[in-house]
């Protein structure tokens, strides 16, 4: 179980916790082509530590995934930068995020979307996801396996999953909108990659590869492959 994680964003900076995400902006962001202005201000303001457990936010900032949950992890921070960068989400985007963990991501899209629904299927990432977002004006947390998405607020201009995948379900795809774009990780012979992908004339998803990224692989989606890599 998650250990103490505050409801919502601090109205108080702790000065090392500020210190370390310019750290993270400068030195993980950065050098890693992650340089839109509205990408680098929302991760260089979104409090960071407070989406993982008390006992780890020394960790928050690390260049690596911090464990938050038995089989779950907040993945490191340039992975969401690089996801954010390809997505180049638009204000009048209605956005699903399935395996949404505490909110971090969707924290970061939220300012620069019309709506964000934050799917989660673990119990206590989803009791932390659902306080710390219940004030949200643009944030809905729903809970739900994560492979079959969310059709209650569907369809959805941009899907990101934030994690590896060894398939998309025909569930997810057809909840996009016609033109809408999805984002995810994949394995690709061991060598984790992120992915952009959209709907075929066949109703699959062709993804294609556009970097190298630490990203963990979600179980509740190792199935047989229902997509096409380009």
């Amino acid at each position: 179980m998650i250990d103490s994680l505050s409801r919502s964003q601090p109205s108080r900076q702790n000065d090392g916790f500020a210190d370390a995400r310019r750290a993270m902006v400068n030195s993980q962001l950065r050098t890693s082509d992650v340089n839109t202005p509205a990408i680098i201000q929302i991760m260089n303001s979104v409090p960071r530590e407070e989406y993982v457990p008390e006992s780890k936010r020394s960790f928050a900032y690390i260049d690596r995934a911090v464990q938050i949950a038995k089989d779950r992890v907040l993945n490191p921070p340039v992975t969401h930068g690089l996801m954010l960068e390809r997505a180049a989400a638009r204000v009048d985007d209605n956005v699903l995020i399935i395996g949404a963990n505490t909110g971090y991501l969707a924290a970061l899209l939220a300012p620069y979307t019309a709506s964000v629904t934050a799917l989660e299927e673990d119990d206590d990432l989803f009791s932390t996801l659902n306080n710390i977002m219940k004030d949200s004006a643009k944030v809905t947390a729903v809970k739900g396996n994560l492979a079959d998405g969310y059709k209650g607020d569907a369809p959805y201009s941009l899907i990101l999953i934030d994690g590896a995948v060894d398939h998309i379900p025909a569930a997810i795809t057809k909840q996009l909108a016609e033109n809408g774009r999805i984002i995810c990780g994949f394995s690709d012979n061991g060598v984790m990659r992120l992915a952009e992908g959209r709907v075929s004339s066949d109703g699959t998803v062709n993804l294609n590869s556009y970097a190298d990224a630490d990203i963990a692989q979600l179980t509740a989606f190792t199935k047989a492959a229902e997509y096409r890599f380009a």
